[in-house]
This record gives structure tokens, sequence and C-alpha cells, in this order.
């Protein structure tokens, strides 16, 4: 059995034209739409030890020419209840202790 791991590698642009490598994390979806959980990825070790650890989720949105692409949740009732889907889905992944020993 291989045990290697391959991260799914997401390159967003965002509307300057900059290019933002994420790995995706977990995918969810909801009756409101369909979701991911990405996490920055970086050329510069020290980036990592400056980044916040935060997730970025972003909505999964179709064109009418059937192109995929990604935007922010606008609705922050919307952003909250898909916040705490993937909170409670990567807990159980990852095995998350919040106890503090």
């Amino acid at each position: 059995m291989d045990n290697e791991f391959n991260p799914d590698i997401v390159s967003v642009v965002d509307e300057d034209g900059k290019e933002h490598i994420f790995e995706e994390l977990d995918r969810i979806e909801t009756d409101d739409g369909k979701y991911v959980a990405l996490l920055p990825m970086y050329d510069d070790p020290q980036e990592y030890i400056d980044d916040s650890g935060e997730l970025i989720i972003l909505k999964v949105e179709e064109d009418k020419d059937g192109e995929t692409y990604l935007c922010p949740i606008e609705d922050e009732e919307e952003f909250n209840e898909v916040g705490m889907a993937f909170e409670e889905r990567l807990s159980e992944l990852f095995d998350f202790d919040d106890e503090e020993q």
C-alpha cells in the first residue's frame, strides 16, 4: 500500500489578476450550493509562520458556459453555516483536540 500524500492543489486568480495557490482540504454540498475549504500554500516557509492559519471558504459557482469558478460567500448567515459544517467535518478528519494539556 502506498502512503504517499498527494494534496489537491487549486490555483485561484483574484480580481487583480494575481494567482494564489491553495491546498483543497474538503468539499461540501448543501441546499444552498457547493463549497470548498482551502489552505494557502506559500513558496517562502516564513509565510507559513506569519499566516493566521484560517481556512479560506469559497462557494463553487458555474457560469452559463459551464465554466466553474470560486467566489466569496457574501451572506454572513450562509458563511457561518458553511464554516461550522467544515469545522465539524475537519475536526473529525484531523482529530483536533481543543483541550489544553
